[in-house]
């Protein structure tokens, strides 16, 4: 079973958590490596497989030599102490050295020679990249099983806060909310005697730079021109209210007759694309500068959000219905409202949604970015002439998301 296993992970080759090597490669490369597996979500590195998954092994003679120096290159080059399992496995009939890692609990770790600021990597995607100053202080959370939106906001009075714009959000639900609510909820806390705003509550309402959704409707396969764009900049609730009805407005009905009725259903499963755009929201790191975007093209649909699977996570596990919270008290507040009926379902409805309609979708994680593709059925159209909404507006024929041709995080 173990054989099976690690052949299975070899034959996928190198991703978030697998790194193979031909030899041993520096001390350093393999402290880089260790290091970043513990920041983010374990890992193997195995050593004796090609660049192309060919397994060669390695000298049995000198395993337990190869043992101990990994052993001591890692106990010396890296802090805090990463105790990691090192053992030979033979597939089929050739030895490989494994070198697993677990996620740590110690977070952050780097590499001592280097300190924090400069010494500190996690793993994005097949590589090891030094981390940020914002994403040490991340790691930092994650130590203590802190979140940011859980962090008081000092410089808010809370008197200049409009606290309606959450009250008439419960009432949409007929529940109640006031003041004693809010605290219960962690979106205010109180601190020497004065009540405070936590992060969560300046980011439901919209308060911080980077809370907007950003929808652009393009023309063709590519992000050359542009039919039309919206920038929802309000509460939270608002943007995802909007970016929805951006989606109905340009996206195709489909109508199918019923006895006497006549059903009209949207070419993609609204149900899928609001559950995929909540989960943005809730998941994103608002840590980063940059914005939550909805790009609708003639294929397909995408949906990106700023900051990659919390706490390590990997693809399989996300699409497996793990779930692991990034802002919890957003998270909390968005259930109580009934945007969110149970963690970790929101997978499987999408996927349940995609088979009945027959709509193929993807999740994808690069570098800093977690992006969400709806493949749209294709269907023959007439030629008619565009409706003004269906235009290119003159004189705007540049990407409005960044450099030119989808994907470009």
């Amino acid at each position: 079973m173990v054989i099976k296993m690690i052949l299975d992970e070899i034959r996928k080759g190198e991703n978030k958590k697998l790194e193979l090597k031909e030899k041993i490669p520096s001390n350093e490369a393999i402290a880089k490596t260790v290091v970043a597996f513990s920041n983010t979500s374990g890992g193997k590195l195995i050593i004796g497989v090609k660049d192309n998954k060919e397994i060669i092994g390695i000298e049995e003679d000198k395993i337990f030599e190869y043992e101990e120096k990994i052993s001591s290159i890692i106990n010396d080059l890296c802090y805090p102490t990463i105790l990691p399992e090192i053992y030979a496995q033979n597939i089929e009939g050739k030895v490989v050295l494994v070198i697993e890692i677990f996620r740590g609990s110690l977070l952050p770790y780097y590499l001592k020679s280097k300190g924090k600021l400069k010494g500190t990597y996690v793993r994005i995607g097949s590589t090891n990249r030094v981390a940020d100053e914002e994403m040490i202080v991340e790691l930092q959370r994650k130590r203590f099983n802190k979140s940011f939106d859980e962090e008081i906001n000092f410089e808010t009075d809370i008197k200049d806060i409009d606290l309606n714009i959450i009250y008439d959000e419960f009432k949409k639900i007929g529940k109640k909310c006031d003041y004693d609510k809010l605290r219960n909820l962690k979106l205010i806390k109180k601190v020497n005697g004065k009540d405070l705003p936590t992060n969560a509550l300046l980011i439901a309402l919209g308060k911080f730079d980077n809370t907007m959704i950003k929808c652009a409707r393009f023309k063709g396969v590519t992000k050359e021109i542009f039919i039309d764009k919206k920038e929802f900049n309000k509460s939270l609730f608002y943007n995802l209210e909007n970016s929805i009805k951006f989606l109905q407005n340009h996206l195709n009905l489909n109508a199918e007759v019923k006895g006497l009725q006549l059903k009209e259903d949207l070419e993609i499963p609204i149900l899928a694309l609001r559950e995929v755009l909540i989960n943005a929201v809730i998941h994103r790191n608002y840590l980063r500068n940059s914005d939550i975007k909805v790009a609708i093209y003639d294929d397909i649909v995408e949906i990106v959000s700023p900051g990659g699977f919390p706490n390590g996570l990997t693809i399989e596990e996300v699409m497996n219905g793990r779930s692991e919270i990034r802002n919890k008290i957003l998270a909390n507040l968005f259930r109580e409202l009934k945007y969110v009926e149970t963690w970790g379902s929101g997978i499987e409805k999408i996927k349940k949604l995609c088979r009945e309609k027959n709509i193929k979708f993807e999740i994808k994680e690069s570098g800093n970015f977690v992006s969400v593709i709806f493949y749209r059925p294709k269907i023959k159209r007439s030629k008619k002439t565009l409706s003004s909404s269906e235009k290119p507006a003159k004189n705007q024929r540049k990407n409005r998301f960044n450099k030119p041709g989808r994907n470009s995080l």
